[in-house]
C-alpha cells in the first residue's frame, strides 16, 4: 500500500460543514498571509495566524489589519468573535495544532535587486521543528525555481526528522499579488497547484479549490509551477515596460495614451495595451527570473531591459514635476508640493505605496517643502509615520505650487478645479500619475498639467 502522508480527506474538504474539523495555520501576517487567513476563514476552516513580529500579531488579534482595511477588518473581527480565527504569538503551539500549514512569508530584495530567502528559511525551521505526521504544508509565497524541492523541503525535513511524501505533504500554490490587488481579486484568481507527490497534490488541490471562485490548474511537477509563476511576472514586467515606453512616446507626440487604449479596447482588437503604467517600485518577485538567469549564465535581454526601463520611471516622475514647475516659471528648489494619495489600493486604507518615502526624501533633498495627504489616513497617523501633513485636504493644498496625484481615490476624481486654483499659489501645476484629472479641464482652469502618457498641450 502506498504511503498516505496527509491526514486531510478531500471528501471532508468538499463539504463546507466538515471543514471546521481542520485547523489551518497561516505563517506570516503580511499581505499574502492576511489574505489567506480571510479566505480560509470564509471557507469554513479554523484559522490560526502567527508571525515572528509580535506587534503585528497583537494588531491582528484586535481585528485590525495594515492591509486592505475596509475589506479585511470586518472579516477578521467576524471570525475572531466566532472563535474560528485566532492570532497567536506562540509559533510552536500554532503549528502543533494544525492539520494544514500555509507558509506565506515573502522573499526580500535589497536596493540592487538581490533576493534573500533568509526569512523564508527561518519560517520553515519554525514549521519543521513543530510539524507532526499527517500534516500538509502549502507554500503560497512566490519563490524561484528549485526552492520548494531544495531549500524549503530540505529545511523542513532536517528540522522535523520527517520525510516529505512519507510523513507529511508539501505543496506549492503561489498567490500572484499585484500592487492594487484586493481580497476580491484574490478570490477570483486562477491558482496553480503543484506538489512533491500525487497524494499531496490531490489533497492540496481540493483545499485550494475551497478558497477560489476560479479554476485550479494542476502542474506536472513543482519546478514547472515555479517557472510558470516567475515567467508570468516577467511577462507582466515586460508589458509594463512597453506601456511606459508608449506612454513616453505619446507625451512627446501630443497623444493621450488612455484614449488610445480605450479605442483599442472598444474596437475589440486582438491586440491590447497594458492599462496600468508603472510609477511604483517594482514587485520584489520581478527579480527572481533575473537572478536565476544570472546564476545559469544565461542572458535574458528583454526581461533585463524591461526591468531597467521600469526602474527609470521614478526619474521620469521627478522630470515631470521639474518640467511643470519650470513652465509655471518656478524652480524646483523652495517649491511647495502636495502629494495626494499614499495608499497602495484606491478607495481603502492599505499599506503605503513604496514610491512615497523615496519621493518625499528625494524632493526634500532638492529643497522642496513637501506635504502628504490621503483621505484614508488621519493627520496623526501620517505624522507618526514621519510624513509632513496638515489637518485636511484644503490645508494641504493651500499655497502649494504643485500637487502630485499618486492614488486614484474617488475623492481625487471629484477635485473642484475652480476652488483649487483659488487656494493654490498661481500659476500652479498638477502632476497626475494615475489619470484621474481630465487634462483639458485642468488647462482651461489655468493649470499646467502633466501626466504619465498624457500628451497634452504644453502651457
Amino acid at each position: 500500500m502506498s504511503p498516505q502522508p496527509v491526514n486531510v480527506k478531500p471528501e471532508d474538504v468538499n463539504i463546507t460543514e466538515q471543514r471546521g474539523r481542520y485547523t489551518v495555520s497561516i505563517v506570516s501576517c503580511e499581505r499574502a498571509g492576511i489574505i489567506h487567513a480571510c479566505l480560509f476563514a470564509e471557507a469554513g476552516f479554523k484559522v490560526l495566524c502567527t508571525d515572528m513580529n509580535r506587534n503585528l500579531i497583537s494588531y491582528v488579534a484586535k481585528g485590525k489589519s495594515p492591509f486592505l482595511k475596509s475589506e479585511v477588518e470586518p472579516i477578521l473581527k467576524k471570525y475572531l468573535k466566532k472563535g474560528f480565527l485566532k492570532a497567536m504569538n506562540d509559533v510552536e503551539s500554532t503549528i502543533t495544532q494544525s492539520d494544514i500549514v500555509v507558509i506565506a512569508t515573502p522573499i526580500k530584495t535589497d536596493e540592487k535587486g538581490n533576493v534573500s530567502y533568509a526569512n523564508v528559511e527561518k519560517a520553515c525551521k519554525r514549521v519543521g521543528s513543530n510539524i507532526h505526521r499527517g500534516s500538509l504544508v502549502i507554500v503560497v509565497s512566490v519563490v524561484g525555481i528549485g526552492i520548494i524541492e531544495g531549500l524549503i523541503k530540505e529545511t523542513l525535513e532536517n528540522t522535523s526528522g520527517l520525510k516529505v511524501g512519507v510523513d507529511f505533504g508539501l505543496a506549492y500554490s503561489p498567490l500572484l499579488t499585484s500592487v492594487e490587488q484586493t481580497l476580491e481579486d484574490a478570490k477570483n484568481r486562477k491558482r496553480i497547484i503543484a506538489a512533491t507527490d500525487k497524494t499531496s497534490l490531490k489533497k492540496a488541490s481540493a483545499i485550494i479549490k475551497t478558497i477560489t471562485k476560479n479554476d485550479v490548474v494542476e502542474a506536472e511537477n513543482v519546478k514547472t509551477a515555479e517557472a510558470a509563476t516567475i515567467f508570468q511576472i516577467a511577462q507582466q514586467d515586460v508589458g509594463i515596460a512597453l506601456a511606459n515606453e508608449l506612454a513616453l512616446f505619446c507625451e512627446k507626440k501630443g497623444i493621450d495614451y488612455p484614449q488610445v487604449q480605450r479605442l483599442i479596447e472598444a474596437s475589440k482588437s486582438d491586440i491590447s495595451l497594458l492599462s496600468r503604467l508603472s510609477s511604483l517600485s517594482p514587485p520584489r518577485e520581478a527579480y527572481l527570473l533575473l537572478e536565476e538567469a544570472e546564476n545559469l549564465g544565461v542572458k535574458l535581454r528583454i526581461p533585463v531591459v524591461a526591468r531597467e526601463l521600469n526602474e527609470e520611471m521614478f526619474k521620469r516622475i521627478i522630470s515631470l514635476i521639474r518640467e511643470a514647475l519650470k513652465t509655471c516659471g518656478k524652480p524646483l528648489r523652495r517649491a511647495k508640493i502636495s502629494l495626494l494619495g499614499i495608499s497602495q489600493t484606491p478607495n481603502t486604507k492599505d499599506s503605503i505605496k513604496p514610491l512615497t518615502k523615496k519621493l518625499v526624501r528625494t524632493l526634500e533633498r532638492k529643497g522642496v517643502k513637501v506635504r502628504v495627504y490621503d483621505p484614508y489616513f488621519s493627520s496623526h497617523e501620517l505624522t507618526e509615520m514621519g510624513y509632513p501633513t496638515k489637518k485636511n485636504l484644503t490645508e494641504n493644498m493651500e499655497g502649494a505650487d504643485c500637487i502630485v496625484i499618486m492614488t486614484s481615490h474617488e475623492r481625487f476624481k471629484r477635485l473642484n478645479l475652480k476652488r483649487l486654483k483659488v487656494i493654490m499659489k498661481k500659476p500652479a501645476a498638477i502632476i497626475d500619475l494615475v489619470g484621474v484629472v481630465e487634462p483639458n479641464k485642468a488647462e482651461v482652469e489655468g493649470f499646467t498639467y502633466r501626466g504619465l502618457g498624457r500628451g497634452v498641450k504644453k502651457r
